[in-house]
């Protein structure tokens, strides 16, 4: 049995950027990991749309555009 209660909120384990968040609890060096973490996000997102992107536009060369 540990000495102190686990009532105390604990930071979670792995990070995880939540939308919408309250921020006023997050110390500064807190803050600037957010940062660097939501810009490295919005690279891979963009990576992935740019991924996506030239999926279909490579299909779309083989098999002609689809009609609407």
């Amino acid at each position: 049995m540990s000495l102190f209660d686990d009532d105390t909120p604990k930071k979670p384990q792995g990070t995880q950027i939540i939308v919408g968040q309250d921020l006023s609890t997050l110390s500064e060096s807190e803050l600037a990991e957010r940062i660097s973490e939501l810009e490295q996000e919005i690279i891979r997102t963009k990576e992935t749309l740019s991924n996506r992107s030239n999926i279909r536009n490579e299909a779309e060369s083989l098999f002609g555009k689809p009609s609407t």
